[in-house]
């Protein structure tokens, strides 16, 4: 059943969609004396979603805090604290108006001066942040209410931009703490959204709490995607990151569990059929698996060295390994996701197929002499565990000198963001996944970034990449920018930045009494009941 329904949402999404949302849901408010109690996919440890990409960070922020704009379910930008946005005849300076109702956790109301910083912090951070201030010569609070930007031309990347619904979403902050430098974590965790980090309650490692924040003023609109109304609808939403997945499915069959994230695909036996569960998918438009290199230390500071790994690896292997079930998994080549708009096989031939004697010749001509490459391999997290250990294998097929060390996710996260060397603490390559929110196109997938130091962790550095980034963000028409995206993909082979191992989906499991999850592309707590 859960098959035929995500085929189904896939189909939908697919035709709607902008950016891998899913269908609309709406819901009326309902009072209740509830906790919802959720296995979140990750412990949470670092809670600055502007710092790093981390989607239990990201999870974190959408409890917390609340965004300017959002994308409804056919991926169309909405207002979200915005109330109106007007443009100038010349297509230069754009006005947002904050609507009413607005204010901080602390009690204070929420100020243009809040939001400018806000996006200020997200813009120097984020890859399609900085894309969209490339285009901004000034960035003001005009008054309480008031944002203007005055652009240096014109773009129709401001709201898009500001509706980012993935890693790093722009999400507002009061302006004490949004000043902090980007490189930094903030130290402060007060937002203006539907539920309030209850930090008191905290137990790193076992339990992250949040209430419902009573003076909450939704917009009236119904829930649609990451728009409109964020009604909560249970008082109080608990993470309990388990990280013995069969003890989580044990504890959601009994009854002590509301809610599963993600599901491992091993365990889906165990679930299927039984009348008090049900399985449901958030992100129907899916995910990739991607490896990325550190371009910054031998040996893939060798562009050749990089092509190399297109040429062994190939998206099966993965796949197979890691998911397993082939109703869950697709092979695709296409950067930007197959049946995602910017779909496209172009520069791809022969790539991803475990050609072991080409990859070996470009080895040899990069001259390669045998140095360890330090893969960094996450054990926790479960949709991640056997992906490391495959690309161990294939990497040694062709000669490579591989050292895999092993650590949990948060480590993982915390030490990719460091740029020494291997052997003083930082790292070569390893492999995450991308929701389809964040891939979409040549400005929303941060590991194409390549503007050197200010590209995401793994810095790649590329004049031409970066060049039709651009030019994808002041193209007008559907035409142009599938012409662009063709000429990325060979730029990508010429300069690979990351390698996409090939598209999956998950199911989230809940007990047969919750009701509201919305196809966000991100999991989300409000609109969600506990009957």
């Amino acid at each position: 059943m859960f098959k035929t329904a995500r085929r189904g949402l896939i189909k939908g999404a697919v035709a709607a969609m902008v950016m891998g949302l899913g269908l609309s849901a709406t819901g009326t408010f309902a009072q209740a004396e509830t906790t919802l109690k959720v296995v979140p996919h990750s412990d949470l440890k670092i809670l600055d979603p502007i710092w790093t990409t981390a989607y239990i960070s990201r999870n974190h922020g959408y409890m917390v805090y609340d965004t300017l704009f959002a994308l409804d379910a056919s991926g169309n930008v909405q207002p979200q604290m915005v109330d109106t946005v007007t443009t100038s005849d010349d297509g230069l300076t754009i006005t947002m108006t904050l609507r009413d109702g607005l204010s901080w956790h602390d009690g204070a109301p929420v100020t243009a001066a809040d939001c400018v910083a806000s996006i200020k912090r997200w813009g120097s951070k984020d890859a399609m942040g900085q894309k969209m201030m490339s285009f901004v010569d000034s960035l003001e609070a005009t008054d309480d209410k008031t944002i203007t930007f005055r652009l240096n031309s014109q773009t129709g990347l401001v709201t898009l931009a500001l509706a980012k619904p993935s890693s790093n979403v722009p999400f507002m902050m009061p302006e004490r703490i949004a000043n902090t430098p980007s490189s930094e974590q903030i130290s402060e965790f007060i937002g203006s959204g539907p539920f309030v980090f209850n930090q008191e309650a905290w137990e790193p490692g076992t339990k992250i709490v949040y209430d419902k924040f009573a003076a909450y003023v939704p917009r009236s609109e119904p829930a649609s995607g990451l728009a409109g109304g964020k009604i909560a609808k249970v008082d109080r939403v608990e993470w309990l990151p388990i990280r013995d997945q069969q003890q989580a499915v044990n504890a959601l069959k009994a009854g002590e569990l509301d809610y599963i994230e993600g599901l491992p695909h091993d365990l889906l036996p165990l679930v299927e059929g039984d009348e008090n569960i049900k399985l449901v998918d958030f992100n129907p438009a899916g995910n990739q698996f991607t490896f990325r290199f550190n371009v910054l230390h031998p040996p893939f500071d060798n562009p050749k060295m990089r092509q190399a790994l297109l040429y062994a690896l190939n998206q099966e292997d993965f796949l197979q390994a890691q998911i397993g079930n082939a109703d869950y998994y697709k092979a695709c080549k296409a950067m930007f996701g197959c049946g995602m708009p910017f779909e496209t096989m172009a520069h791809m031939d022969g790539l991803l197929e475990s050609n072991f004697d080409k990859a070996r010749e470009l080895i040899a001509e990069s001259g390669y002499n045998g140095e360890p490459i330090l893969l960094m391999h996450s054990t926790d997290l479960a949709v991640l565990t056997n992906l490391a250990p495959v690309a161990k294998d294939l990497m040694e097929a062709v000669g490579l000198n591989v050292d895999m060390q092993s650590m949990d996710w948060q480590t993982l996260v915390a030490r990719r963001s460091k740029k020494d060397l291997p052997a003083d603490g930082g790292w070569n390559a390893f492999i995450t996944s991308w929701t389809a929110g964040d891939l979409f196109n040549p400005v929303a997938m941060a590991f194409l970034n390549s503007s050197c130091d200010t590209a995401l962790f793994g810095w790649p550095c590329d004049e031409k990449i970066e060049g039709l980034r651009d030019s994808f963000a002041r193209a007008t028409t559907k035409e142009e920018q599938l012409k662009i995206v063709e000429e990325v993909q060979g730029a990508w082979l010429e300069y690979p930045t990351h390698i996409h191992l090939g598209q999956w989906n998950q199911a989230t499991a809940t007990r047969s009494n919750i009701d509201g999850v919305l196809p966000t592309g991100a999991a989300v707590f409000w609109n969600i009941s506990k009957n």
